[in-house]
């Protein structure tokens, strides 16, 4: 009989362990997912106080980490209705203020009048072979465009020369010339035409022939160009 009580005992112990192992089982991934959508709430919080302070950087690298580590939330439901188009317009600004920032406005006093330029470095060649396109109006010698190699002893050029260029893939020929008093630059000849497909081009191409490099393609990404910028010569009385 004691026998007999002993295994009942030893049996009804093991279908209570079993129990409470199969409950606790069952109560852990209910309570993962609680944890889980706890911790994306709390970041959802996070993310939509940095899209009322317009912080679009920080707000769609959080946004993706939402949706990534925190799938199946609720909270990840609600990123998602906005973080498609806010990436998009944040790439979009960023771009804009990449091109913006590759301008140099500047406005001085120069040999008795004063000068206004705007100046964009090449983004191809770069380094010490990088290649200045200078916009330029001077009181005095009035409006003129022209490149100017940062190094080296500038281009070849004998007399006119005619320079293969292209405005958006579009392409179109330049005139130009280097100075008389020896600076490595070259001057294009008729400024008005450039300046109006400047103002509508994003990606600006030059193939030119240099002394230090020979024949090379400058390139220009010229979509950041804010004509208000560049300082208008006064109007003759």
């Amino acid at each position: 009989m004691m026998r007999r009580i002993a295994v009942l005992l030893a049996m009804a112990a093991l279908a209570s362990a079993c129990s409470s192992s199969q409950d606790q089982q069952a109560a852990g991934p209910v309570s993962s997912a609680n944890d889980q959508a706890a911790e994306a709430g709390k970041k959802l919080e996070t993310y939509q106080q940095l899209l009322k302070l317009h912080n679009d950087g920080p707000a769609v690298q959080l946004g993706h980490e939402i949706v990534d580590k925190y799938p199946d939330t609720p909270a990840a439901t609600e990123v998602k209705k906005s973080l498609d188009e806010l990436e998009a317009n944040y790439k979009a600004a960023s771009e804009k203020a990449r091109l913006a920032a590759l301008w140099l406005y500047q406005t001085s006093p120069m040999q008795g009048g004063t000068q206004s330029t705007a100046t964009i470095q090449s983004s191809r060649p770069t380094g010490e072979q990088t290649v200045r396109l200078i916009l330029r109006r001077h009181t005095d010698w009035g409006q003129s465009v022209f490149l100017y190699a940062t190094t080296g002893k500038g281009f070849v050029c004998k007399g006119d020369c005619s320079l293969k260029a292209t405005f958006d893939g579009k392409a179109k020929t330049i005139k130009a010339f280097r100075p008389p008093t020896g600076e490595p630059a070259l001057l294009f000849r008729n400024d008005a035409p450039f300046l109006k497909d400047l103002a509508r081009t994003k990606r600006l191409t030059i193939d030119v022939v240099t002394i230090s490099r020979g024949e090379t393609t400058l390139v220009f990404e010229t979509g950041g160009f804010d004509p208000d910028k560049w300082t208008p010569l006064p109007k003759k009385k």
